[in-house]
């Protein structure tokens, strides 16, 4: 962890010269205080640590509070990445372990001046990703302090043994990311007020991972309190929990995850713990089978997600806060690839058992093209576009929070060839955060200037609707109630409906397969 302490004489001065900004670049949280940078007409803090560098003794432990520090503390570089893999390549110098940081983007030009907080959790299939992107720019212009977290991926995120089970007070392992996010909405909540956020209006946001780390939020005991609202880009986190998990589909227990960590030990070269924390990550990172889908993952461990989550909402144990949810409408053909027809009708017998013949029907494929078709729409369906509405149904009954469902199907002209079939996985980013891929047209613009618009009044009043964006009324199955994305929106009945309600009765069938393993 980088730490500048500067002499008392070199803090006056600071101080003094603070009376010239327009904007937050100096604050003090419970660590000490913090010296930023202004950028974009914003106070930037960048790299803000929010937990003691998890190295050494720390790797594959919870986070650990930090210490307060002497003098001023500063914000003006990034830290690097966690350890991980970038497409083929693998660059040691652009990440480290000692990755526990939060950026601030603030537009106040006091404390007192109670903005509401947006919290972005990156995505990544928990295995990559990075929280530096200058990407919340526009929310900050917008009247919001944006705020964007790192932590842990891959295995020195999600890493369960029974070594490390054993370690634990808890008699469990694994999970560490996400306890580093919940650290980092503690810190959230306790500090945001010094740059002139309301602590009582915070918004988690994600996209992919990040959502679906955003549901796994909604639904722990830990991060009770810490936020009010909650925005889920294509994911959440209702599948059945089992020992072992496939493609994009469920969640492991302990004794499934300690199983897969064991097999990853093995594979690395590694026979025992303290063995594998003397390694580099370099040793691990490019291990296809972890960095893929099915690899890391978050666990049931009775602790942060303390059951099947479909199972606690349907008991009313989540943490109830206002939601606005969606996916996109070609989201799986990221993860799929052609196959025989042969391959494909195997396929879908080994994974859906019983209900392989309503699945072949709802999911025809003659043709290997076909194939390709059918195998993305099942990935929609099973990893996005279930989940998500399977979370508005069970919070809808249990809840008098607002709830608000988008269906994100935006192709612009020019991706038209390439995109036939919709928008694909993260196509909606672009238009969230306005930094385009490109040189975006007028169409473009203008559904941009609509999601944002529709992003920042939902953390504003934890409602979307306001002047100049369309009537988005709440969500109701019954009703065309879903905002479709489009170069021209409309509300639109919730998609592929018979498509979901299949996946309904097969979730409901293997949830009642399960045997409970863990201790």
């Amino acid at each position: 962890m980088k730490k500048i302490l500067l002499t008392l004489t070199v803090a006056v001065c600071t101080i003094v010269g603070a009376a010239a900004q327009s904007v937050i670049t100096r604050a003090t949280v419970e660590q000490g205080a913090l010296e930023g940078v202004e950028e974009n007409g914003l106070g930037v803090f960048k790299a803000i640590p929010y937990a003691k560098p998890p190295v050494g003794e720390l790797r594959w432990r919870p986070p650990v509070k930090l210490e307060k520090w002497e003098g001023v503390y500063k914000t003006d570089q990034y830290a690097k990445m966690p350890p991980q893999q970038q497409g083929r390549q693998t660059d040691a110098s652009r990440w480290s372990e000692d990755c526990l940081y939060i950026n601030v983007m603030t537009p106040a030009k006091s404390k007192e001046e109670k903005l509401p907080v947006m919290v972005w959790i990156h995505g990544g299939g928990f295995i990559t990703g990075n929280y530096t992107s200058p990407m919340g720019t526009n929310f900050a212009k917008r009247g919001v302090v944006f705020v964007s977290i790192a932590y842990r991926t891959g295995a020195l995120g999600f890493l369960a043994l029974p070594e490390l089970s054993a370690e634990s007070e808890r008699g469990i392992s694994g999970n560490y990311g996400l306890m580093d996010q919940i650290m980092a909405l503690e810190w959230v909540k306790n500090n945001i007020a010094a740059f002139g956020g309301d602590a009582d209006r915070i918004t988690i946001f994600g996209e992919s991972a990040g959502a679906i780390a955003v549901s796994m939020l909604c639904a722990s005991p830990l991060a009770k309190g810490l936020f009010h609202a909650a925005i889920s880009q294509s994911g959440g986190s209702f599948c059945p929990v089992d020992s072992v998990r496939t493609n994009n589909n469920g969640i492991r227990d302990v004794k499934g995850a300690e199983a897969y960590g064991v097999e990853f030990m093995k594979r690395i070269g590694a026979s025992s713990l303290k063995e594998l924390r003397e390694m580099s990550p370099e040793a691990w990172i490019g291990d296809t089978a972890s960095t893929g889908v099915g690899g890391f993952w978050p666990t049931v461990d009775g602790y942060v997600i303390t059951d099947d989550q479909y199972k606690l909402y349907r008991s009313g144990h989540f943490n109830d806060v206002h939601l606005l949810i969606g996916t996109n409408s070609d989201e799986g053909s990221m993860f799929v690839r052609p196959s025989s027809v042969e391959e494909y009708v195997a396929e879908v017998k080994r994974d859906y058992g019983p209900f392989a013949d309503r699945m072949l029907k709802a999911y025809p494929a003659t043709t290997e093209q076909e194939t390709f078709a059918a195998r993305s729409d099942i990935f929609r369906e099973t990893a996005f576009a279930w989940p998500t509405y399977t979370w508005a149904e069970l919070q809808r009954k249990a809840s008098r929070k607002n709830i608000y469902l988008y269906y994100f199907d935006y192709v612009p002209e020019r991706m038209q060839a390439r995109s036939p079939r919709g928008a694909g996985h993260a196509a909606d980013l672009q238009y969230v955060f306005g930094t385009f891929w490109g040189e975006p047209s007028a169409e473009d613009r203008a559904v941009s200037e609509m999601m944002m618009r529709s992003w920042v009044n939902f953390a504003t009043t934890f409602n979307p609707n306001g002047e100049g964006v369309p009537e988005w009324p709440e969500y109701n199955a019954k009703k065309a109630t879903v905002m479709h994305i489009k170069a021209q929106t409309a509300l639109i009945m919730r998609p592929n409906a018979d498509k979901l309600e299949l996946m309904e009765e097969f979730y409901k069938w293997k949830r009642g397969q399960y045997k409970n393993t863990n201790r």
